[in-house]
């Protein structure tokens, strides 16, 4: 069942989930719309492999701006940060999407799901349009459809990524690899 914007009001005005800063002009029909931070990461063309179980260095693969705009290159992936800081309870979950008006900029954003109990500002990878396009920090950038689970889930979130602040590049636990 999706959240409508009488039910995510009530879940935010209750503290049952968390969306720092909120403004109630982002509260949406059917889900929050989120800002555009003010950092982004640019993947790095290299040759050089980047091994899932064990590459050092994982920074180089990347270069990081902080600036009040950015301009993504045609077909350049990146990772973009929102300006809120979220926790999403362990009877919601959330499907984060691009806002209709950069999609028709030729911008794509890949599935990026929310779990329960997740705490932290939400990590995005944008592609590229077929030309570059200008986006600005503080912009309203992605929308979050917020779906009630049949019931509050056993194992809330508590992964790799929970508490991140900005942009969380890639994180591999190489202790649970196989040998």
């Amino acid at each position: 069942m999706i959240l409508s914007d009488f039910d995510l009001l009530n879940y935010i005005r209750e503290r049952r989930l968390v969306i720092r800063p909120f403004k109630k002009d982002t509260l949406r029909e059917n889900g929050v719309d989120l800002h555009l931070g003010d950092t982004i990461a640019r993947l790095r063309p290299s040759s050089r492999i980047l091994d899932t179980r064990g590459t050092p260095g994982i920074e180089g693969f990347y270069s990081v701006e902080k600036a009040k705009a950015f301009t993504i290159q045609p077909n350049e992936k990146v990772l973009v940060s929102t300006l809120e800081h979220v926790e999403i309870p362990s009877d919601l979950m959330g499907f984060v999407e691009l806002r209709s008006t950069f999609a028709r900029c030729g911008i794509l954003l890949p599935p990026t799901i929310l779990d329960g109990g997740f705490k932290g500002n939400i990590t995005i990878e944008i592609l590229g349009s077929a030309f570059p396009v200008r986006l600005y920090s503080g912009d309203r950038f992605a929308h979050v459809v917020f779906a009630k689970l049949t019931s509050p889930l056993g194992r809330p979130y508590d992964g790799k990524y929970q508490g991140q602040q900005g942009i969380a590049l890639p994180r591999f636990d190489l202790a649970s690899q196989p040998k």
